[in-house]
């Protein structure tokens, strides 16, 4: 592979601090591995004072493998993971062994328990313990005071004795999670100056994959070791930064070289991955960000392969246009492993997936694709048709019995079989009780004889399902319209079956048959690549499909404040830098019976902020040919020649919106 200038300038770096921006397909492991080769080669360094750290284990074991290789054989340069890494320290401090570190069913199964202690009324149970312990990570690597914490799952007080739980668990059982290993790593260095110079004199050569990804702890940790030589070789890509749910700094990265002043900076600017109009596509995107590093990153590959921008009515036509594609590109010689369809949340993909299965395409899931029907919201309203349809088991009717509100006690429920007329019996004295009881038996009654789609809607509305999850969601500190989304998917899955009977059967056939896609996963079978936007990192594809370039959808209706946007449109121009040659970004203008409007990035895929200049020429869609005059933060003045008149108007709005094109000269 020839050498480009930024690459040949990273790899020759001996001393010092290196700030390496390398943009997607532009060789950081390629630059990672030979610069570690020549320290050794070229600067005589040792090859056991050479640390290089990456995010996950399987990261790890491919860079020590690409560099053994590129080497000839083995040396003892430490590949590992900041967890690895720092355990490693404590190791050597404490005599620690892989058996005090905490097993990952462990954590779950003491923070279910607590909850199960506090009576918590859960419904998500598994989504709710996995939330709490990301959480429980957070205030960890960033060194909250408990006591003054604000849980985004619960009440700050139920949160203050889960977490308090789980810590005493750990002391007690002489156990350390991966969260405390940064932490205790970081207290034994900052109080033992003698073991913190052992490991300075260890690794005096810091290589680090992916810094956008560091977390304060993590890089404080990795500054305590470099000095006072500073040695670190920090690798990364700020418009690649999409992990601030777990912790993830990108203001690190950004502030690298006001944390080391004599600091180097190289840019790895060819995109060697991908087309150039994808290229451009892309640069477009990640230029409307703020806070960042400015760069210019140029095409390896000059193909101008088009990328397609497709509107359709709804996810139905939707998913029968990529269907068709695919079937297009399979044709054409391309493997169903060259394609990934990619999206913003793993919900996304389901009515796809279904259609992958009804056409036999082959599809393999990068994340845990959930089964709609098993969501609480589909059990609850499963029950509610099984008890309309007779099964009185308590079991069952504890399942809808408060959902809505009816103030039912278990206690009135003393057998294995409920009786109504038992029950009215039990809240005899209480005449309000028995209405609530009686209205409930008469929506049983309508339930047996609607057909499946129509009883959904009348469980949301006529029965007040839906005030239960308003309810529910503010108890759990969720966004009630990510509940209602999933209720209409399940309402939608509903559509066209005449019967209950009918419908569960469906119900059936699609669990059968996702169990059986992960069994063909697991034999490696070539198939298309179903991947969130987060999942996809780091991988690359021919034909890519982005779907539901929604707003809403992407960006993510819980992005409200200008960091969480800048966010998403970098998860976004992730997606957007997968694909090699064909890139395909769909939206719909309708789903579940309500209008959705094209995604901000979808406008921005076409203009660039910094192309909106004095002297532009544009295309309006109502008003014809102009010209920008000036252009005052976000405000452009353009003259339009057909009325002679100047207007006013807003960048963010037009390019948002597409309401203005780029006029070609």
């Amino acid at each position: 592979m020839e050498i480009n200038q930024g690459q040949k300038k990273a790899i020759e770096h001996y001393k010092g601090p290196m700030l390496v921006l390398a943009g997607p397909g532009s060789g950081k492991t390629f630059v990672i591995t030979r610069r570690t080769l020549n320290l050794i080669e070229h600067y005589g360094v040792n090859p056991g004072n050479i640390l290089v750290i990456t995010f996950t284990k399987a990261a790890a074991i491919e860079m020590k493998e690409r560099f053994i290789k590129l080497a000839g054989g083995p040396m003892p340069v430490t590949f590992g993971t900041f967890h690895a890494i720092y355990f490693n320290i404590l190791r050597y401090a404490y005599n620690y062994n892989a058996s005090n570190i905490v097993r990952e069913e462990q954590r779950i199964a003491n923070v279910r328990e607590t909850v199960q202690k506090l009576n918590m009324d859960i419904e998500d149970e598994t989504e709710f313990v996995n939330d709490v312990l990301s959480e429980i990570g957070r205030v960890k690597n960033e060194g909250i005071d408990i006591n003054n914490y604000y849980s985004s799952n619960c009440a700050d007080d139920t949160f203050k004795k889960i977490y308090n739980s789980y810590e005493n668990y750990l002391i007690s059982n002489n156990l350390l999670d991966f969260d405390d290993m940064l932490v205790m790593c970081y207290e034994l260095l900052k109080e033992r100056k003698d073991i913190l110079a052992a490991w300075q004199n260890k690794y005096k050569y810091i290589l680090i994959d992916e810094f956008q990804d560091i977390n304060k702890i993590q890089y404080d940790v990795i500054k305590m070791i470099a000095a006072p030589t500073d040695n670190i070789f920090a690798v990364g890509d700020d418009d690649q930064s999409i992990y601030g749910f777990r912790g993830a700094k990108p203001e690190i990265m950004l502030n690298f070289e006001k944390d080391y002043d004599n600091a180097k900076r190289v840019l790895l600017d060819t995109n060697y991955r991908s087309v150039e109009t994808v290229v451009e596509c892309a640069k477009r995107v990640i230029g409307h960000n703020r806070v960042r590093f400015d760069k210019n990153i140029i095409a390896g590959n000059t193909n101008r392969i088009p990328v397609d921008i497709m509107e359709f009515a709804d996810s139905k036509e939707e998913n029968e246009y990529i269907l068709s594609k695919i079937k297009e590109y399979k044709k054409n010689g391309h493997n169903y492993s060259d394609m990934a369809v990619l999206f913003r949340t793993n919900i996304g993909p389901r009515l796809l997936i279904q259609k992958f299965m009804e056409y036999n395409i082959p599809f393999k899931t990068r994340d845990s694709i959930p089964n709609i029907f098993e969501h609480f919201i589909a059990k609850n309203i499963i029950s509610y048709i099984k008890v309309a349809l007779g099964d009185t088991s308590r079991a069952q009717f504890l399942q809808i019995m408060n959902k809505p509100k009816r103030y039912i006690s278990r206690d009135s429920l003393p057998d294995v079989e409920v009786n109504f007329d038992e029950l009215c019996y039990y809240y005899r004295d209480k005449d309000w009780m028995v209405e609530r009881i009686n209205k409930l038996i008469y929506d049983l009654r309508m339930l047996r004889k609607m057909a499946p789609y129509a009883a959904i809607n009348y469980i949301r509305h006529a029965i007040g399902y839906e005030d239960y999850l308003k309810e529910y969601a503010e108890y759990r500190r969720m966004k009630y319209e990510d509940l209602l989304d999933t209720l209409d998917e399940i309402m939608e899955t509903a559509r066209g079956f005449a019967t209950y009977e009918e419908w569960f059967e469906h119900m059936d056939e699609y669990s059968k048959e996702l169990i059986e896609q992960v069994r063909k996963q697991r034999e490696n079978v070539d198939g298309v690549s179903l991947a969130t936007f987060h999942s996809s990192k780091g991988l690359e594809y021919r034909d890519v499909f982005i779907i539901d370039a929604n707003e809403g959808i992407t960006p993510h209706n819980k992005a409200v404040l200008d960091a969480d946007i800048e966010e998403e449109r970098r998860m976004f121009y992730v997606a957007i830098t997968r694909a090699k040659e064909n890139l395909c970004v769909a939206y719909v203008n309708e789903r579940y019976n309500k209008k959705l409007v094209p995604s901000r990035f979808v406008g921005e895929m076409s203009i660039g902020d910094n192309e909106l200049k004095e002297g532009t020429h544009i295309e309006h869609v109502k008003y014809g040919e102009g010209i920008i005059r000036k252009k005052e933060d976000t405000k452009l003045y353009i003259f339009f020649k057909n009325s002679g008149k100047e207007l006013v108007m807003d960048a963010e709005f037009l390019i948002t919106n597409r309401i203005i094109k780029i006029k070609e000269n």
